[in-house]
């Protein structure tokens, strides 16, 4: 007995008659004529993103190019010119650059106590504990971030334009230093020793105004305050006869005293001025 059912034939598709890539598409309409023919989109998101993070990198690479520092941790560069406002909820203080500028402000001292020791061998204490005063204060180091323009990259949160450049010039010392504690931090005592020498040397040697005698600022400074004359006073002697050490105190009504050390109850006084004008940002006490 005979199958009387026919043979169902497809024909064949000429590939010379369809471009390629559209083969597979037109088969699939043969077999399903109601299937549409994919359309291939360009994932927009994904590009944008790409294009973002790339921007991004740039950035970064143009600022550790200024800052003369490549990070092995970009974390630590960005946290160091992070400022508090910009925090998202649910951070922590401590991912602004305020950790790292405590770190760097003492850095910062170290090692240009290190290059005033050894580029005046001559100078006695109270010499060099003002020519230190001078140099890590916090407008010489805005001046230092300003030279690196820095100014521009801080990451401020949500303020009026007005309140936002105010706050970037107001904070400039203390980012600076927060990058010291980050190349600290990521190079070590060296990178950011090399980093304070680069933006440091030049003003070490021309001071932006003459050297003051700090007892004399001090002396100033009290009577403008209505204050009376500071009283110094020995607190100790160590050291054999030839060669003392000299702990003395200076003292004014209403503040902390300060102490500083010396080979002579005169350098000791000035060394315990210089530490009051510090502590106290007495204006013009910082020239070194």
């Amino acid at each position: 007995m005979k199958d009387e059912a026919k043979d169902i034939t497809t024909e064949p598709i000429d590939a010379q008659a369809v471009p390629e890539g559209e083969a597979a598409a037109k088969t699939l309409a043969t077999k399903n004529p109601e299937a549409k023919t994919p359309e291939a989109k360009t994932p927009a998101k994904k590009k944008r993103a790409r294009s973002s993070k790339a921007k991004g990198s740039d950035a970064n690479a143009a600022l550790e190019a200024r800052i003369g520092h490549g990070f092995a941790d970009p974390n630590l560069l960005m946290q160091a010119i992070t400022h508090v406002s910009a925090l998202k909820s649910g951070r922590k203080r401590g991912d602004s650059y305020q950790r790292l500028e405590f770190l760097g402000d003492h850095v910062l001292g170290l090692v240009v106590s290190d290059m005033l020791y050894h580029a005046f061998p001559n100078a006695d204490e109270g010499e060099l504990s003002k020519r230190l005063a001078e140099l890590v204060r916090k407008e010489s180091c805005a001046d230092v971030a300003k030279s690196l323009g820095l100014l521009d990259d801080i990451k401020l949160g949500s303020v009026g334009s007005s309140a936002d450049a105010r706050l970037r010039k107001s904070i400039l010392g203390d980012i600076c230093e927060a990058v010291i504690g980050a190349i600290f931090l990521d190079g070590g005592h060296a990178a950011a020793a090399e980093f304070v020498r680069r933006n440091w040397t030049e003003r070490m040697h021309k001071p932006r105004r003459p050297l003051r005698d700090p007892k004399t600022v001090l002396q100033e400074w009290a009577q403008g305050k209505g204050l009376p004359t500071p009283v110094y006073r020995e607190v100790e002697r160590t050291g054999p006869h030839h060669d003392p050490q000299f702990r003395v105190a200076v003292d004014l009504p209403g503040l902390a005293s300060a102490e500083g050390i010396g080979g002579s109850k005169r350098a000791a006084e000035k060394v315990a001025a210089s530490v009051m004008i510090e502590r106290e940002g007495v204006g013009g006490g910082n020239d070194g």
